[in-house]
């Protein structure tokens, strides 16, 4: 009866992960292909997206160094990421340049204009003085304006800014103080009382999404130096969808084949192998987007290099356990000697690929991040699918009853 109720758990196993496979592979009804592509967010290798060149030049704000554009693309990274673009690509080449490109932009004039704006924020009193600039500004935030007009821009202050700032309110009571953006008034609040907390609000009967913008842009920071737009360009998205259909299509090949190798070679267990790679392929695309990865074509290869990770534990650990059954150790003893063996070769392999992957993270950019990120994930996921899970499937088919060394593993019995 146990071995009963061991193989009814396989086998719902088994039926579980075929179904949630062939959920996410299923067409999905808006746009016919699988339902997997229509929640992944693609890179602009896959999807388009604008393509933006921007070039520096020597201007009033100050002369154009090396040190001066690295610091503007990294102010445009930062606006970008504000946005809520996920891996932007920004980088400088050898000639003042700032190339910008951004996946699935929807509307580039408005990414353009959070792009090249300076962002240069300043209060100023009646008198026509500073009263306070960026410099004087700790962090912006949001909030929904207590006087049901929408949302509001939030200021907190550092440095001499509270002082300032206090007194100018203190000073200008029932007047105005006006906020500048770029030299455009965008508020006037009045000066109620004095304000002695170093916390202060932009009221401008904004929406949402344009309080969100200029928080955003007053937390990037001012651009040092000016840029001119020099291109500016939508990229198609027909070779991604090309791209996608081709790697698919290898996908496939490669997966069935990969299948039918473990099968071929270790039998049943290749088959309970087979199922822990599809779990391991479930919980692979969750995590991705959980953590709103984005999709490129190096990415894609990372997530199948994780997938030939997660195989290669795999094979080394059904190899162990071939030799310790040719040894003569009975099917449960030997098993256990397998995963024990193996287990700190396939964790020392898969440690230094995610070390590798980490350090790709860290020091590359773009697509290159992409693909880390993806075989990080995956090369993380196939430690405990290779190590654990495989390994409890394992033993539910040895639990069964049904199987011995031959009709398992191919290995005949030691007689005499």
């Amino acid at each position: 009866m146990k071995g009963g109720w061991n193989g009814l758990v396989l086998a719902l196993i088994v039926v579980l992960v075929a179904g949630v496979i062939g959920f996410f592979l299923s067409p999905h009804p808006e746009t016919g292909s699988a339902r997997i592509l229509h929640h992944m967010k693609l890179g602009l290798d896959l999807q388009g997206g604008a393509h933006i060149v921007l070039q520096g030049v020597d201007s009033e704000l100050g002369p154009v160094t090396p040190e001066t554009i690295q610091a503007a693309r990294a102010v445009i990274e930062n606006r970008i990421d504000a946005l809520g673009v996920s891996e932007p690509v920004v980088q400088v080449d050898n000639q003042n340049r700032i190339i910008v490109e951004i996946a699935g932009a929807a509307d580039i004039d408005e990414a353009r204009e959070v792009i090249g704006r300076t962002a240069v924020l300043q209060f100023i009193d009646p008198e026509g003085n500073v009263v306070l600039d960026g410099r004087d500004v700790a962090e912006a935030g949001v909030a929904q304006d207590p006087a049901g007009r929408g949302f509001l821009v939030t200021l907190k202050l550092k440095g001499e800014g509270p002082r300032k700032f206090y007194e100018a309110t203190s000073k200008f009571i029932k007047q105005p103080i006006y906020i500048m953006l770029d030299d455009e008034v965008i508020s006037w609040p009045i000066v109620e009382e004095p304000i002695p907390t170093g916390e202060a609000t932009i009221i401008g009967d904004f929406t949402a999404e344009e309080a969100a913008q200029l928080a955003n842009l007053i937390n990037g920071g001012a651009l040092p130096i000016k840029l001119v737009e020099v291109e500016a360009r939508m990229v198609s998205a027909t070779l991604g969808a090309d791209s996608i259909a081709k790697s698919m299509r290898a996908g496939w090949i490669g997966m069935v084949g990969v299948l039918l190798f473990m099968i071929v070679l270790f039998r049943i267990p290749g088959f309970l192998a087979d199922v822990a790679l599809g779990v391991y392929a479930i919980l692979n695309m969750i995590v991705l987007l959980a953590i709103d990865a984005v999709f490129t074509l190096p990415g894609i290869a990372g997530l199948l290099l994780g997938i030939a990770m997660a195989v290669d534990g795999n094979v080394i650990i059904f190899e162990r356990i071939k030799e310790e059954l040719r040894k003569g150790k009975g099917l449960r003893s030997g098993i256990d000697a397998g995963f024990h063996r193996a287990y700190v070769t396939v964790l020392d392999s898969q440690v230094t690929t995610a070390i590798a992957a980490a350090i790709l993270w860290y020091l590359g950019t773009g697509p290159v991040k992409g693909f880390a990120v993806t075989l990080f994930v995956g090369t993380v996921l196939s430690m405990f699918t290779a190590i654990t899970f495989t390994r409890w499937l394992v033993k539910l088919a040895v639990n069964t009853g049904w199987f011995n060394k031959r009709t398992l593993f191919g290995v005949k019995e030691v007689t005499g």
